[in-house]
C-alpha cells in the first residue's frame, strides 16, 4: 500500500488512511502478504526495506502496488508505460458484480486485446461462483 510516508513516519490524513486501510486488509484477509503504508521504493527493494524497516511483513518485493488515490495511480502508470520495456494494462475495475473494464483513450489493439482476456476470464470466474 503506497505513500508518501514509510510505516507513519509522517502524520498526514491521506497517509493515515493507507495505513488503517492496510490494517483493515490485514484483518479481513490475513491470507494475503500486504503491508504499509510504505514508498514505492521501498515496496521494490528487499534491502532497503530489510534494513530501515524490519517489521515489515513482505517476505520479497511487492509484485502489486496500491496507491491512495487515482491521481498517483494514473501518473505513475503512464510514467511506467513511456520509460520500460513493459506492457502496462488497466485500469481494471474490481468490486463489480459484473465483468467490464476501461480501455483508456487511444488504446493500442494490444492493450484493448488483453483488456478483453482480463474482463472474459473475470467473467468466467463469476460464473463459475454462481
Amino acid at each position: 500500500m503506497l505513500s508518501f510516508s514509510n510505516f507513519g513516519s509522517v502524520e498526514h490524513p491521506s497517509c493515515i488512511k493507507v495505513a488503517k486501510a492496510t490494517q483493515i486488509v490485514k484483518k479481513l484477509r490475513p491470507d494475503l502478504e500486504i503491508d504499509g503504508e510504505m514508498q514505492a521504493d521501498v515496496a521494490l527493494d528487499d534491502d532497503k526495506r530489510h534494513e530501515h524497516f524490519p517489521f515489515s511483513t513482505l517476505k520479497e518485493n511487492a509484485n502489486v502496488l496500491i496507491f491512495s488515490n487515482v491521481e498517483s495511480a494514473n501518473i505513475a502508470y503512464k510514467l511506467l508505460g513511456q520509460m520500460g520495456p513493459l506492457e502496462s494494462v488497466g485500469p481494471i475495475l474490481i468490486g463489480l458484480n459484473a465483468a467490464a473494464n476501461v480501455c483508456q483513450l487511444h488504446s493500442t489493439v494490444k492493450e484493448i486485446v488483453h483488456m478483453c482476456a482480463i474482463t472474459a476470464a473475470h467473467a468466467q470466474d463469476l460464473k463459475a461462483s454462481t
